[in-house]
């Protein structure tokens, strides 16, 4: 049986600040562990990541090279056959964008899964596999630009 007297934090759970400035004996005086002058020791004093004290940074002295096509990458939201087995009749963009299927995005229509129904399916591109699974059952793919 435990008194509440008794109770102490886990082992190691608790820990001291640093008090710093509080003087010479406690080994945190005077400059209070920041050394001597300088922007470091001032209130404030930090340097952003990669600054060099105002010299060209290395990442502007160094050539650049290459492409990135990042900002011309055609971007498709992918659904998969699957997910179109909820629909019935025509499966319109609208209507998988309204269904959270995929957001305002190009949408590309993959062949994971089973699809057991007739269905008419608009998309941006679509995979092999998922045009003929969808062709297979009488269905019609209709690739929208």
């Amino acid at each position: 049986m435990s008194l509440l007297a008794e109770l102490r934090p886990a082992e190691g759970s608790k820990h001291y600040s640093k008090r710093v400035g509080r003087g010479r004996g406690s080994g945190l005086g005077q400059t209070s562990g920041k050394g001597n002058k300088g922007q470091l020791a001032r209130t404030g004093g930090k340097v952003r990541r990669g600054f060099e004290g105002g010299q060209t940074p290395l990442i502007r002295r160094l050539p650049k090279f290459g492409f990135s096509n990042v900002a011309f990458a055609n971007r498709f939201e992918i659904i998969n056959i699957s997910q179109l087995e909820k629909y019935e009749g025509v499966v319109t963009i609208e209507k998988m964008i309204a269904d959270g299927l995929a957001r305002k995005a190009r949408i590309k229509i993959l062949g994971r899964g089973e699809l057991t129904k007739k269905l008419k399916v608009q998309g941006h591109k679509f995979s092999e596999s998922a045009k003929k699974a969808i062709e297979n059952l009488g269905g019609t793919v209709e690739v929208v630009k």
